[in-house]
Order: structure tokens, then sequence, then C-alpha cells
């Protein structure tokens, strides 16, 4: 999935220089694969059947292969749209699947273990990324696409005896109605919460989708491609690092401190330029984008907030579709004023979550849904909650 999902990052100068791709149409390919990352997740959500289904994973790890071997053998803008959009689909199916999976298999293991294991998705990274870095001067977009087809299909022989967990039914509660939110206090802290990471949403996928373009501007292209890999690699130990500042920290406060890290991390490029700056804006963006999901996440868990998971990861989504859209009338003037726009948004983030801090219930609130809703309910990756105990269901990380 980090293969077929974010392969396009360090694929589109290429496109852009060879394919004569238009920067407004990369920004509208990136959002037809959210919009499919939506749909895929939803489609989960809605039809928990899917969840428990190793012919869907299956079906949707070869139908991601061939949506990344489609885009080399056409130069049809409509048809890429497609194309993404069906990749963001079954990327999130996948997801979905996998965190059920996990969930169902590792729930006695020690917390740490299921973020390693997520860790998967900054290999994909890394991996997508190293190989393209390869074939930039050796081949071409085309030769790109088919070469990530291929990786694709190696990692999928690897996940393909991976057993869903059985799709369950949720146990009614004693009178048959669903448990009701505490109060407004509640309503408060998880209203800032939501907020603050669907402006995560909208910050975090500019940098995700242009961050290697804004590089190549003024760098040597294998600068770019170089930042990418490190992204991938700084995302591998992230969530479990996370999960273990959590034994010390709160939730509020290490979220306000990965926010404010990542905006800085964005912006680097932008103001210092170097390639000093571009590798350690790949580290700090590498090291927080799937932590921050974790501790938004964990916490709106925490708060036990009706349906948490849900409502977070749909706000999410939608930022990231918003994303290149409000990013798109800047790219005509290159991509550092995108990735300071990119930046400036993480940063209303922080502001929400350092409002989120003010009185926030370090011990769970009472009377509330036991962790924010099912964990189907989440399109990302279900990691640890932080505590040091279990993996909760409802506690995901989007990628």
């Amino acid at each position: 999935m980090g293969v077929g999902r974010f392969v396009y990052t360090p694929i589109l100068p290429l496109m852009h220089a060879q394919a004569g791709l238009s920067a407004g149409a990369g920004a509208d390919l990136a959002t037809a694969n959210y919009v499919g990352y939506l749909i895929g997740a939803l489609a989960g959500t809605f039809v928990p059947r899917l969840v428990g289904s190793s012919i869907v994973l299956r079906s949707s790890l070869l139908a991601l292969v061939a949506s990344l071997a489609g885009m080399a053998l056409t130069q049809s803008t409509a048809v890429w749209l497609l194309l993404r959009l069906g990749a963001g689909a079954f990327s999130a199916m996948i997801f979905v699947i996998a965190v059920s999976a996990l969930l169902s298999h590792l729930r006695e293991h020690p917390a740490h273990l299921p973020g390693w294991a997520f860790g998967g998705v900054g290999a994909g990274i890394a991996l997508s990324g190293l190989l393209v870095l390869v074939l930039r001067t050796v081949g071409t977009w085309r030769s790109a696409w088919w070469a990530s087809a291929v990786l694709a299909v190696l990692l999928t022989s690897a996940a393909w005896g991976l057993r869903p967990e059985p799709a369950v039914r949720r146990a009614p509660t004693a009178s048959g109605a669903e448990p009701r939110s505490s109060g407004a206090r509640n309503h408060r802290w998880f209203s800032a919460l939501f907020a603050s990471y669907t402006l995560e949403g909208i910050g975090y996928i500019i940098a995700g989708t242009f961050l290697v373009a804004a590089i190549n501007q003024t760098l040597p292209g294998s600068i770019g491609s170089g930042a990418w890999v490190l992204v991938g690699l700084a995302a591998i130990p992230s969530s479990a690092f996370w999960a273990g500042l959590g034994r010390r920290w709160s939730r509020p406060d290490l979220l306000l401190a990965a926010l404010g890290v990542q905006a800085v991390g964005i912006a680097l490029p932008a103001l210092a330029g170097g390639v000093a700056a571009a590798l350690i804006s790949a580290v700090l963006f590498g090291a927080t984008f799937i932590g921050v999901s974790t501790l938004a996440l964990g916490a709106g868990a925490h708060l036990r907030f009706p349906r948490a998971v849900a409502l977070l990861t749909a706000g999410y989504s939608v930022g990231q579709i918003l994303g290149p859209l409000v990013a798109s009338p800047l790219l005509r003037h290159g991509y550092h004023q995108a990735l300071l726009l990119s930046a400036g948004v993480v940063l209303a983030a922080a502001l929400a979550a350092f409002l989120l801090r003010i009185g926030f219930p370090h011990a769970a609130p009472e009377g509330t849904e036991r962790a924010g809703g099912d964990h189907r309910t989440a399109p990302g990756v279900v990691l640890p909650t932080g505590s040091g105990s279990p993996p909760s269901p409802g506690c995901s990380a989007e990628a």
C-alpha cells in the first residue's frame, strides 16, 4: 500500500518533464487518489463483510498492481485520473483489512509491535523513492511506473497469506440504544481535536504530494528522490516512537509537539533552501505524519466520543481531498508557496491542539462509547494508543 499510494510523489517530477503533465493536472491526479481512498474507506465502514474477506484483500492487491501498470500504458489525463482514483480505493481497502487482521492476531502482544508492523507504510515509501532515484537516470516515467508495479507484485506475494479477521456484529447495549457522549465539555474537546486533525489532513497532504517537486525546483533531482527515501525511513519507527513517548507525556502535549515539528519540517525547503534543509525536512516530515494520526485518533478514542474514529477519519480524508485543490492556484509560481501554505495550515492545526490541552480529561470520561466506535471505521493504520497497553480497536492512523 505504501508503494501503490505514495510512489506518485517521486514520479511526479518525471511526468512533468517527460509526459507533459501540467502542475494543475498533477494536483488533480493527487485529488483523485484521495477521493478514491475515502471511497474505499467508506466501503469498508458500511459493508463490514468486505473487511473479513480474503478474496476482497487479494482482489484489491491485484487491482492495485494493475492500476500502477496502467499508468504507463497511456498519456490520457482522464485515464490517469481513473487509475489514481482506483489506486486510492484499493489502497484503502487493503489497509482496512490489514488493520483488522493486525488487531485480531496481535491483540495480546505488546503495544509497540503493531506500531512496528505499520512501519511497512514507511518502508513502501522508502522503496518507491529508492526505485525512482535509480530509474530517473537510466529510465523514463513509464519505466518508473512499470518498476513500481513489479515491486508491488513482489510485496503482494508476501502479503497473499494475510488472514483477515472475520466480520463480527457489535453487541447492543443493555438498553438497546447507542451510548451517548457525556456532555458539553466532551464536545468542546472533541471539536478542538476534530478541527486540528482535519487541518492536518489539508496541510500534510500538500507536502506529501509536492515535497519532491518542490525540492527539485532548486536542487538536483537526485536530492528530491533521496529526500523521499528519507521520509519513508523516518516513518518506519515513527509509530512505535510516538507510542513510547505516550508513556510519559499526554497525547495533547505530544500532538502539539508533533504538529509544530512537522510545520517546521515542511517550511524548511521553502525558507532555507540547500541540501541540508531538504534532508532535514524529509526526516521531520516522515517522523511525524503517521505519529500525528496515532496521537489524534488515540485522543479521540480516549475521549470515548460516539463514533470518534469515524468522524475524525472522515474529517482527515476530506482535508486530504481539499489540500491539493487549495494549493493548486499557487502552483503556477512553483511549489515553494504551496509548502508555506502547508506549513501554515499545520500550524493552525497545532493551535487547535493547544486548545485541546486546556482541561483535557487525562482520565477517560465515563458513560460514553468504548473507544469511539468500531475499528472498521478507520481507513488507515491502526496503531497503539501510546498508553503502553495493547492497541485499542478504535485507534488508527492515516497513511
